[in-house]
């Protein structure tokens, strides 16, 4: 297990040296939310949850452009990457791995937002290891592990019985989700040399290796960020379980 977990580490180590990979939850939902709140609903979405306030078609809207956001950017940035061939192979493999894992944990870190979650980032504006503990979690449910699923119902069972605004300063090492996010990790450093080897090939290929390499990388992002997006929808329920935001009126 210690070298499938090694391999994730190394990637998300790498994506998170990659500029603008940290969200700032107020900064971020008070830009995506002004057009649809009066400046009193916006500061209850920031204080409290957004389905608090909102629709939930106003978040799904909202998630949705995200998600096509980032899923243009990364094909587009896996695409070049993939252009050169041969000699430079070796050099362009890592680069499209971060570039790609950068936009998962920005995109992960904005659904997670918006469907009440509270901000990943400690009183400094970092991420700690509890952050990217909650970042492998959400990375694993998009690659569709069993446990991953079963770790964010958990913490969303967690943080539904008080209202916070940032993750708590819990170790996850001393709770019983720990052992899932290890179990987790290893699912995914599988996963990740399975699905690098497969780029790998297509980049071997001058012009036909971009066009493999932005294949491969629109055929898996979407899918794993709307999987992603369906999860979070559910444990909405659970994290606004004293309201029912499917009634709310649309405010817009």
């Amino acid at each position: 297990m210690a070298n499938e977990v090694s391999i994730w580490n190394k990637v998300m180590s790498s994506a998170m040296t990659v500029p603008g990979v940290k969200v700032d939850r107020e900064s971020f939902l008070r830009k995506e939310f002004s057009l649809y709140c009066s400046a009193e609903q916006l500061d209850k979405v920031i204080s409290i949850r957004p389905s608090e306030v909102l629709s939930k078609n106003i978040i799904d809207r909202v998630a949705n452009s995200c998600i096509n956001s980032h899923t243009t950017k990364v094909t587009a940035l896996s695409t070049l990457a993939g252009i050169p061939g041969g000699l430079t192979m070796a050099a362009t493999v890592p680069a499209d791995m971060a570039q790609y894992y950068w936009h998962v944990f920005v995109l992960a870190q904005k659904l997670a937002y918006l469907y009440g979650f509270p901000d990943l980032r400690d009183e400094n504006g970092d991420l700690s290891d509890s952050a990217c503990d909650m970042l492998t979690i959400f990375v694993g449910v998009m690659m569709g592990v069993a446990q991953a699923n079963m770790a964010i119902r958990m913490l969303s069972e967690k943080f539904a019985k008080e209202v916070i605004k940032r993750l708590p300063r819990m170790a996850l090492t001393k709770t019983a989700i720990y052992p899932l996010i290890k179990q987790i990790a290893k699912w995914i450093g599988i996963s990740l040399t399975k699905s690098s080897f497969a780029k790998a090939l297509g980049k071997v290929i001058p012009i036909v290796g971009g066009a493999i390499s932005g294949g491969l990388t629109l055929a898996t992002f979407r899918p794993q960020a709307k999987r992603l997006q369906k999860k979070l929808q559910e444990q909405m329920c659970v994290l606004n379980s004293n309201a029912s935001e499917y009634n709310k009126e649309d405010l817009r």
